[in-house]
Formats: structure tokens, C-alpha cells, sequence
């Protein structure tokens, strides 16, 4: 399962999985060819950073933004996810090219609802060893974000508000889930029992929130966090913070017999600047990766490994 979060000018995701495809950091030059399987080759796109597991020297991205500051993320929508045949007239994109046809051409969600207006997602699989994800996907830049569901009735695009993505239900089933949230605040309530009761601890407000590691449980903390959250100067250590209210440890989530969901990773696009930040399950330092310091106008995919060992500054 997975988390994805825009704030301000930070996009990004946790992946929570119980193993791990080797990610990569990838940059992806402005004249690297994608080679589009249904599709006239981009001559030259925009730069894209982000988490990708890279098969010969191929990005299969998790999550990227470009270098106009647009970010994509797909997470699993597992059972809902329908991809499509071929259909003449239309831009059939397989759904493994599907984050980088929108960010290579889409500098903004507004130009990226135009594109998706004449897309159609295809189940066409990357190889035989990597089969059709069933995927949603959150878009986001500074201002707004949309999610583009593919399903069995077609595609839909719906506007975000809550700049929050979790995995099932729909995204318009875990919207209306906030209906039955309303009353949490960042307040203490207000005592309508005519006892003499008292608020022995700080918190009350939000008395209720869900805690528990499910999709709509996920989504209503997030949505509530980011909703509460103050904005300041250190908005990347806020933004880590927000995302880091449903961090997923291992031992909680059994989904075989010895086998625990966790979150690999948690990413951070700095959609303003092209940096690429991350954290790992075993290594809390936030690391980065800007995409500006690359030749974007190169033809040749730039991919660094993430970091996975504890990094602690002693101060002694």
C-alpha cells in the first residue's frame, strides 16, 4: 500500500511494500528516448527526476517530477485498475510509460488535463517478467492536483482537494469518507455533558482519528495532518513530517507468513527546485539528488542507488 502527499512545493509518496525492486534515483535527460511502444518517438522532452527500478537502462518510474515542477505518482489500486485495448484515433500509452508520457510533454495539471483528455491507458506489459501494475495516479504541481483513475467504465479525472492519495476505495469513495470526520480539530472540545467533566490530557480534538494501517484509515490522517499542519520556513522537514503520520513499521502488516509490509521509501519532489529528496526504512537522513546538476541535454539515463545505511551526526 502507499501514501501520496502535495504540499506547497513538495510532492511525493511512501511506498509501502513487503520487499523491495532495487529503486534508483533516475534522471532522465531531455534527448533520452523513451522509445514509446504505440506511440512517434519524442526528438526531446522535458528532464524527469525520481524513484524508478531501471531495467536495462530503462527508468519503470514509482514516482517523478519534471523540470517545469510538475510531480505523477501511481499507487496500487488493485482490483479497480482496467487498462485497455489499442483504439485507433486515441495516444495509446502502455501503462508502464503512463508517468513519463505526462511529464515528458505536461509542464502544469492544466496542460496535463488537456493530454489526458485524448489518452487512452493501455495493458500492454513491459516484459514478461513485469506484468500490468494496477495502478491510480495522483498529479500535482504547486497550485493543484488531480487523480486519474482507469477503470472498468473508463477513465476518470477528479480534482484533489485534499492534495492526499491512498490506495482502494475510488478516490470519490475515500473523499466521502471525510463526511464521517467532520467534527476532528486541533482544538479542545467543548464539554456539552452539563457534568463536571475535565480534559485531562491535550489532543481531545482530535479524538477518533484513525490509526490503524488500512487505505481509508491512511487517507483520513493524512488528509486531516496536512489540513492542520502549519506553514513555515522549513516546509521540507514539514512536509517529512506530515507523510511520516502513516510511516508503516515492520511486524504490523502480515500479508504471508513471515512476510511484512513497511515503507521502503518516502519521497520528496521539491517541485520549485528539481531535488529529489528521500528517506529509507533504514536510513532517516533525509537524502538528495538535484536534478540541475545533471546535463540535462544528454541523451544517456543518470541513475544513483539509495542509500540504505543509518547515517547519525554525533556531536561528540
Amino acid at each position: 500500500m502507499c501514501t501520496a502527499l502535495s504540499f506547497n512545493q513538495f510532492f511525493g509518496r511512501n511506498l509501502d511494500y513487503e520487499f523491495s525492486y532495487g529503486e534508483q534515483v533516475a534522471v532522465t535527460p531531455r534527448n533520452y528516448d523513451f522509445h514509446f511502444r504505440h506511440l512517434d518517438q519524442h526528438e526531446s522532452h522535458y528532464a524527469l527526476i525520481g524513484m524508478a527500478h531501471v531495467f536495462e537502462e530503462y527508468p519503470l518510474y514509482y514516482d517523478a517530477m519534471n523540470e517545469k515542477g510538475l510531480g505523477m505518482a501511481g499507487l496500487n489500486f488493485v482490483g479497480n485498475a482496467k487498462f485497455y485495448e489499442v483504439k485507433e484515433g486515441k495516444n495509446n500509452v502502455a501503462a508502464f510509460e503512463f508517468i513519463p508520457w505526462i511529464l515528458s510533454q505536461c509542464a502544469s495539471v492544466k496542460e496535463a488535463r488537456v493530454v489526458l483528455e485524448n489518452t487512452n491507458v493501455c495493458a500492454t506489459p513491459f516484459n514478461e517478467h513485469f506484468p500490468v501494475a494496477e495502478l491510480h495516479y495522483m498529479i500535482s504541481d504547486e497550485n493543484e492536483s488531480i487523480i486519474v483513475e482507469c477503470m472498468e467504465d473508463g477513465m476518470h479525472v477528479y480534482d484533489n482537494p485534499t492534495h492526499v492519495l491512498t490506495n482502494n476505495p475510488p478516490f470519490p469513495m475515500q473523499l466521502f469518507r471525510l463526511n464521517d470526520y467532520m467534527y476532528l480539530s486541533n482544538k479542545q472540545p467543548e464539554n456539552n455533558f452539563g457534568l463536571d467533566l475535565t480534559a485531562y490530557s491535550r489532543g481531545f480534538g482530535a479524538m477518533g482519528l484513525p490509526g490503524d494501517l488500512s487505505s481509508g484509515s491512511r487517507f483520513v490522517r493524512v488528509a486531516y495532518t496536512r489540513a492542520n499542519a502549519t506553514s513555515d520556513k522549513n516546509d521540507l522537514n514539514q512536509y517529512f513530517h506530515i507523510i511520516g503520520s502513516v510511516t508503516q513499521q515492520k511486524g504490523l502488516c502480515e500479508v504471508e507468513p513471515g512476510k511484512y509490509e513497511y515503507t521502503i521509501y518516502t519521497s520528496c519532489c521539491d517541485l520549485r527546485n528539481g531535488i529529489y529528496y528521500y528517506t529509507t526504512y533504514n536510513n532517516h537522513q533525509i537524502s538528495g539528488v538535484n536534478m540541475f546538476n545533471e546535463n540535462l541535454d544528454s541523451e544517456v539515463l543518470i541513475s544513483y542507488p539509495i542509500l540504505e545505511e543509518e547515517m547519525i551526526h554525533m556531536q561528540n
